[in-house]
């Protein structure tokens, strides 16, 4: 970087101010400091060309763990003989490792398929082994298809969250270093649908949707609302499906003071394509719901409305729903408030603290009280979790083949309910993972940090029963409906930091994909 050696100071390192001056003046200085402002641990100043106006006044020389003495300083005060100390959390070298949670091993994440159908469930097989068929037995009356959840990390909120990634070499980090690898990870998996979220707008544009469309898939993206550039996105593959609508919901409601957050969902009923006549049409369901632990009141409204849409979406004539897939980032983790009203389809929430409903928040805050109603009554859903109003219905984007009947929803009427703590919903939701490893009960996890490994990312699916068998590492047996046939196992986060955490060489969200494998009884 400089035109004379550094000279090393344990893990830090000086150079002649001199050298630093010509250096800098001569080119932005960002350049070589690529992160600056975001390491609020530095026990030092560091430059800047967005302040360069520093407020201390070092000796002539910085000895490593000298007590600095603020004043008021200018650059031109110091001598030509001065030294300054450089940090290693600001140098972009490769060998940069400001964390201590960094492993000096480095190699690739293995996830095996769980096999869940009868005739294949003591078959678990390596995915590095590109020669094993994934799919269990077809027949002509199913149709199996697979669905990948995955929160592959918008860039802009990398760089803005860079104090969570201090454990990662900065190459890693660059989207021209990521994307690649994303790419590779939805190749290699070759989901049916692919439900991703923190998918940022420019990238979209540009790169992924070019990517996913020349390998078969038809895209759909919804953004969020206000100025964050990231949003939601389904992705299905032409010859397993055929879209039937699109239906966006935006969280946001300006009339509304709960609801001033920019996160969205996504809605698409697809008709499986079948050489038989007619096929059940299938929902799938994407989101990513507000990450503030503290703000559990709106995390259980934002929910509300996409079960409000998924239900108008769904509903049949005849009373019944078609079969549901709902994906996303639901910053909740497992056995919390949210998460148990997911899968039990009831929550009493009085007396409840808002800064629980998530079950990420352990510290004192975020202890108001939910209220009763949670949302006001013009947000026109009801505790049930369904319009009270009539909905005309969403249609932006049908297939050309795709009939007038195939088009139409059933409206849902709705009385108004009396207003009480008790909300519900209608569907017989289940998650495709545990969230224990079987045998050991270790959590799994599905996002792994510098501050935090928990699991918040999600697959839920409709099904009519469900074996009651519980406690950790119990699986999950399904009859009728939608039928879990196989899933992409999940790690502990001691298994992730063999690999140095998430982003890593190989694996370049702070996210792992969630893979599984349906049967839909026809």
């Amino acid at each position: 970087m400089f035109p004379y050696p550094l000279k090393s100071l344990g893990q830090d390192w000086t150079t002649p101010w001199e050298d630093l001056q010509k250096y800098c003046w001569r080119r932005h200085i960002s350049s070589c400091l690529r992160w600056p402002g975001h390491y609020s641990r530095a026990p030092y100043p560091y430059f800047s060309s967005r302040h360069f106006s520093l407020n201390c006044r070092p000796p002539f020389l910085f000895e490593s763990g000298m007590q600095f003495q603020y004043y008021n300083w200018r650059p031109d005060h110091l001598s030509n003989a001065s030294l300054i100390h450089l940090s290693r959390h600001v140098m972009t070298s490769d060998r940069d490792e400001p964390s201590s949670k960094r492993r000096k091993h480095q190699g690739t994440i293995k996830r095996n398929w769980e096999y869940l159908c009868s005739h294949n469930k003591e078959n678990t097989k390596d995915l590095e082994d590109r020669n094993v068929d994934s799919t269990c037995e077809d027949r002509e009356d199913k149709f199996d298809f697979s669905v990948m959840s995955y929160n592959i990390l918008s860039q802009d909120l990398l760089e803005d969250n860079s104090h969570l990634y201090r454990h990662c070499r900065r190459p890693v980090l660059h989207w021209s270093f990521r994307f690649p690898n994303i790419l590779k990870e939805i190749k290699h998996f070759d989901a049916d649908v692919l439900c991703l979220q923190e998918v940022q707008e420019d990238h979209y544009g540009t790169e992924i949707r070019p990517s996913l469309e020349s390998l078969g898939y038809h895209c759909e993206y919804k953004m969020k609302t206000g100025r964050k550039p990231d949003g939601c996105a389904i992705c299905f593959k032409h010859s397993k499906f055929s879209l039937l609508s699109v239906n966006p919901v935006e969280f946001c409601r300006r009339d509304i003071p709960l609801l001033d957050r920019d996160n969205i969902g996504l809605v698409l009923l697809l008709q499986p394509k079948m050489p038989r006549a007619a096929s059940p049409s299938i929902c799938i369901a994407n989101t990513h719901l507000l990450y503030n632990p503290r703000r559990g009141d709106i995390k259980l409204t934002q929910l509300a409305m996409l079960l409000a849409e998924i239900a108008n979406v769904t509903h049949r004539k005849d009373g019944s729903s078609c079969p549901i897939v709902m994906c996303g980032d639901f910053n909740s983790v497992p056995g919390s408030p949210l998460y148990s009203f997911i899968k039990e389809g009831k929550l009493n929430y009085e007396g409840l603290a808002i800064g629980k409903v998530s079950g990420q928040e352990q510290s004192s805050r975020g202890q108001r009280i939910l209220s009763i109603p949670i949302w006001p009554p013009n947000l026109g859903i009801s505790q049930n979790c369904v319009y009270e109003a009539q909905q005309v219905p969403k249609v932006e984007k049908t297939d050309s083949d795709v009939t007038q009947a195939q088009q139409e929803k059933a409206e849902v009427p709705v009385s108004a309910d009396k207003v009480s703590s008790h909300l519900q919903h209608g569907f017989s939701l289940s998650s495709v993972y545990s969230h224990y490893v079987p045998d050991t009960g270790v959590p799994e996890v599905t996002t792994c940090h510098s501050q935090s490994a928990i699991t918040v990312d999600y697959i839920f699916y409709t099904a009519k029963e469900e074996n009651t068998a519980q406690g950790p590492g119990a699986e999950v047996a399904l009859v009728g409906g939608l039928k879990l046939l196989a899933r992409l196992s999940l790690l502990t986060e001691q298994d992730l930091w063999t690999v140095n955490g998430l982003p890593n060489e190989h694996n370049s969200s702070d996210h792992l994909p969630l893979l599984a494998k349906f049967r839909l009884e026809l």
